[in-house]
């Protein structure tokens, strides 16, 4: 029996919203052990003047406790 868990990540990218669950995913393989899916719970732009300047999403990592 396995138990899982799930943390939230925040993550960001100035190229696209692909780039930021990349780079958020990367980030939590370093800390987290067994890491299995992710849910993006929301995305979200910043715009500076009249263009977009960050991409950011909000999602929720499940990595697996114990086997």
């Amino acid at each position: 029996m396995s138990v899982a868990r799930v943390t939230e990540i925040t993550a960001a990218s100035p190229d696209s919203f692909d780039e930021a669950i990349k780079t958020g995913i990367a980030r939590a393989v370093q800390t987290l052990k067994n890491v299995k899916g992710a849910w993006i719970q929301d995305q979200e732009v910043v715009v500076d003047g009249d263009r977009v300047s960050e991409y950011r999403v909000h999602m929720k990592v499940t990595f697996i406790l114990t086997d």
